[in-house]
């Protein structure tokens, strides 16, 4: 019989000790112990996203994010939710692109209730009809309510004009058609397939003791054990247009205009990924960045403007948000991308390379005084990148990217044709 595989992977800086299971049936099981803290932190991180999807499918995983908080042959789903807030505590669940997380946060001594409600709900959900049909509806609220919302639509106007019809292109929540159409044997399929051992990671931060975790989690997640372990079959994304449409409007009757300008990258494994987040912080990530000093402090032209990153296994993005007056909007576009021509033709100083990398630094230290960060950090890392860098590596690869790097990300990137996408009270010939 198979040995569960064991070991310490780093010993953290900032007082953890990250510690790593492979069960023999596949499933990644990590802790890090900060014996300090008194509350934990836990996830269980599958596999499966909208990317994953086929169009008729569109939404299946968001779907699932919904539902398996509904009830198990254990716990109803009024249940599920008493039993973590009797110990003040919180769960929750979001949908990505590329994965499904769900989590608790607890009191340490209260861990075992929490990952016996997480392995409940994730591994042994109903899926019944009748719930299927209950969150269907408020599904079609959720989105309503994004539509009603042009600072979340135009990214995916944004995302549709980069990625086209293929995957990446597509709402996470799917569209109302799709929603509508999906039944409740189409779901409970797509959780059999895709909700495995092998296709996840359960792990957890703060007070916790690792030996004991694991048992918990054997346990817990025990109702997956039956589930084939196959190889993951992810869909390979229709292939993007050769050249994103340069501008998409979306006529609103709004009275601020939303802009986002970018174009696509590289995949998240591209050694330039650091250098590319270090660009970012200083083109817009704080009121010292460029874009806000010129845009918003010497113009007055908006109130909001940053810039940002986002990667997946094969592909990503680099996007710069801007709200605005309306009549402004092509003017703000007109400045958005004379800042990027001007970094492309000059980099970065080294005051600005400097500054760059300590926002990086203090957030990523900041952020992780908490367990909630550490336990999001763990399993981010191992289920998107097959192992977990340690803090301290992870720290040294930023400090090390040189003004150079920089400066060739920015050519590599920027200087290719830019896509918007803008949502207000015009249209494609209001922007010269």
């Amino acid at each position: 019989m198979s040995r569960p595989q064991t070991r310490t992977l780093v010993d953290d800086p900032l007082g953890g000790t990250v510690t790593s299971t492979v069960l023999p049936n596949g499933l990644h099981v990590l802790t890090e112990s900060v014996p300090a803290l008194r509350t934990a932190s836990v996830g269980a991180w599958v596999g499966v996203g909208s990317r994953d999807e086929t169009p008729e499918l569109s939404g299946a995983s968001h779907f699932l994010e919904h539902l398996l908080f509904k009830g198990t042959a254990k716990r109803s789903a009024a249940e599920i939710s008493r039993a973590i807030e009797a110990v003040g505590g919180d769960s929750n669940a979001y949908t990505a692109r590329d994965h499904t997380c769900f989590y608790e946060r607890v009191l340490a001594a209260d861990l075992p209730l929490a990952v016996d409600v997480l392995g409940d709900s994730v591994s042994a959900s109903l899926v019944a009809d009748a719930d299927v049909e209950t969150e269907r509806g408020v599904i079609l609220e959720e989105i309503a309510a994004s539509a009603d919302e042009p600072s979340e639509m135009v990214y995916e106007y944004f995302n549709k004009a980069l990625f086209g019809s293929g995957a990446l292109g597509r709402d996470i929540a799917g569209t109302v058609e799709t929603v509508r159409a999906m039944t409740a044997g189409q779901i409970r399929d797509f959780y059999a397939a895709h909700y495995r051992l092998d296709n996840m990671v359960v792990c957890a931060a703060g007070g916790v003791d690792h030996d004991d975790f694991v048992k918990l989690v054997r346990e817990a997640f025990a109702p997956l054990e039956g589930r084939a372990a196959v190889p993951a079959q992810r869909l390979a994304a229709d292939a993007p247009p050769e050249r994103p449409a340069p501008l998409v409007v979306s006529r609103d009757d709004t009275e601020q205009a939303h802009l986002v300008v970018g174009c696509r990258t590289f995949s998240r494994l591209d050694d330039r990924k650091d250098a590319m987040g270090i660009l970012c912080n200083v083109l817009g990530g704080g009121m010292s960045s460029r874009l806000f000093q010129s845009i918003r402090e010497e113009r007055g032209l908006v109130y909001t403007i940053s810039a940002s990153d986002s990667f997946f296994a094969d592909t990503g993005t680099f996007s710069v948000y801007a709200g605005c007056r309306p009549e402004k909007a092509s003017e703000v576009r007109e400045l958005i991308q004379a800042e990027l021509d001007k970094v492309v033709r000059g980099g970065v100083t080294a005051e600005e390379l400097a500054r760059g990398k300590k926002m990086y630094e203090v957030g990523l230290l900041m952020g992780m005084e908490d367990s909630h960060t550490r336990m999001n950090w763990l399993g981010r890392e191992q289920l998107l990148y097959g192992e977990v860098t340690s803090l301290e590596d992870d720290l040294a690869e930023n400090a090390a990217v040189t003004a150079d790097q920089v400066r060739a990300v920015a050519a590599d990137v920027l200087s290719q044709p830019m896509t918007t996408a803008a949502v207000g009270p015009f249209d494609e010939k209001d922007f010269r």
